[in-house]
């Protein structure tokens, strides 16, 4: 187990017990889509965030991601941390079919790859300080890693999504995101150059 300052979100009671499984500290759950009525709970959030921060994790596929937009609206940006999951095919045991994507969520994926998205996201671990360290990842970055900006960086965005397992429904800015809360700017840097396989 692991001691969390931030609130953790996640879509549903599922990924509730899958994370309480691995963190010891507050674990909000949105109920889906209902978060969009929900003022109460959304107030809940809000106060959360205002007073502890908060890293929003929810499943990569498109109802995950409207969820973590809607949030992202909602609260002030240095009071959000967002931790992403990989993009793992298969489905969840208690479920007889896959997702509509065919996508693992966070009820899906393992104690060690959640914690590891968590630490990415730079979480603050009691005892461990603040996970993840470095310098932050800019859009003036992604420009001159050719990531954006130039008429085929879109598609050099999806295929760098795609060697490092993050969702493909990222948009530059959501990649960015994503890279900040994963990887050091020094990491992206040499992933970003490094000549595909």
């Amino acid at each position: 187990m692991i001691r969390v300052k931030e609130a953790i979100v996640v879509e549903g009671r599922y990924d509730k017990a899958k994370v309480m499984g691995l963190v010891e500290g507050i674990v909000i759950e949105t109920g889906g889509f209902q978060i969009f009525q929900d003022r109460q709970r959304m107030e809940l959030i809000r106060r959360m965030a205002a007073q502890r921060g908060v890293i929003v994790l929810t499943d990569s596929d498109g109802a995950g991601f409207l969820i973590r937009s809607k949030l992202s609206q909602c609260l002030p940006p240095n009071q959000v941390k967002h931790a992403y999951i990989p993009d793992v095919a298969g489905k969840e045991r208690r479920k007889a079919r896959p997702s509509k994507e065919g996508k693992l969520g966070v009820e899906g994926m393992s104690l060690q790859a959640l914690e590891e998205s968590l630490r990415r996201a730079g979480a603050e671990i009691e005892g461990g300080g603040l996970s993840k360290a470095g310098e932050r990842l800019t859009k003036a970055d992604l420009y001159q890693l050719g990531l954006s900006g130039a008429p085929d960086s879109g598609e050099r965005r999806k295929r760098l999504q795609k060697r490092l397992g993050l969702p493909e429904r990222l948009s530059a800015n959501g990649l960015l995101q994503a890279l900040n809360g994963l990887y050091t700017k020094e990491e992206i840097e040499e992933l970003a150059m490094e000549p595909e396989k």
